[in-house]
Order: C-alpha cells, then structure tokens, then sequence
C-alpha cells in the first residue's frame, strides 16, 4: 500500500504530541476507540498526517494500514494541512450546472494548487465538496463560514481579494 505524504512538512510540536498520547491512553481500550481517537488527533493537529497515523498506529498496537484506511475512507478527515482560508467549492449538480466546475478551475489557477492542496504561504487551502444545501444560490463556494452566492467565474478574484 502506498501511503499519500503530504508536500507540507509535518511540524507538531511536543505538546500536541503530549495531548494526542492522553487521547489515546484515555480511549486506547475502549471497543470502536479509533474513530474518536482520530477526531481528537484531527482537532489537535487540524489534519491527520502519515507522522500522526504512525503515532496512533503504534500506540493502539494496529497496522497502520487500517488507521490509514479509516482516515481515507472518511470524508471529515484530511491527510493535508488547510490553510488560514478554507475554501470549499459546491461542486453538486446544481451548482455544476450553473458553472462552478469553471469557477473550481479559476480557484486552482489563482492560487497554484488543486483540490485538496494548500498555498505555499497556508493562507488558502481548496477543496470541492458535493452539497451545502444552497441550492438556490447556485454556484456557491465558501471560505470558512462565509457563503458566496450566485457567482461567476468573474466574481473569483474579487473574493480572494477580500483575504488578503
């Protein structure tokens, strides 16, 4: 199995170390205690590296394959760091209709990076998703909790523009 490494180097400091090893002291005997030992080490670290994986893996005295797998099974887990600015393109079929496949491709030419990468700087990370449940404001995006609706193409380098 070939395990994904991040381009950003993994930097985690001593005490995150320390936090996520209560974690797994706390749940490391509970049946099922690997998904919340996983959101805790996420929560601590904000994404879930090979070097973190590792951690986990030998801890819980499990293959890192199967902690590998569960991380890249589920959706709510990243394997790469996000940025300062999330940004989350709709990429649903209401949205893919009224064009934001083309705004998605605007994004990732602005910025450098595709789906699922992060700025050299950590300032922006980019990631599609299928949902958010505004449909009628299609096309959508966000960055972080703030919803852009209607949009175009166009509208992109005004809204990067507001971060930085």
């Amino acid at each position: 199995m070939a395990f994904k490494k991040s381009a950003v180097p993994f930097s985690g400091t001593p005490e995150q170390e320390e936090k996520l090893k209560a974690v797994i002291a706390e749940h490391k005997d509970d049946p099922g205690a690997l998904m919340p030992i996983l959101q805790k080490a996420q929560d601590i670290y904000g994404y879930l590296p090979i070097e973190v994986q590792t951690m986990i893996a030998d801890a819980m005295e499990i293959p890192l394959e199967k902690v590998y797998g569960v991380v890249t099974f589920y959706a709510q887990f990243s394997i790469n760091p996000k940025g300062q600015y999330k940004i989350s393109v709709c990429l649903g079929t209401a949205c893919y209709v009224k064009g934001s496949g083309d705004i998605f491709n605007k994004l990732q030419e602005r910025l450098g990076i595709g789906s699922g990468e992060i700025t050299p700087d950590g300032k922006f990370s980019l990631d599609a998703c299928r949902c958010i449940g505004a449909c009628g404001l299609a096309p959508v995006l966000t960055v972080n909790d703030d919803v852009y609706g209607r949009l175009t193409v166009d509208d992109v380098d005004k809204i990067l523009a507001k971060y930085n």
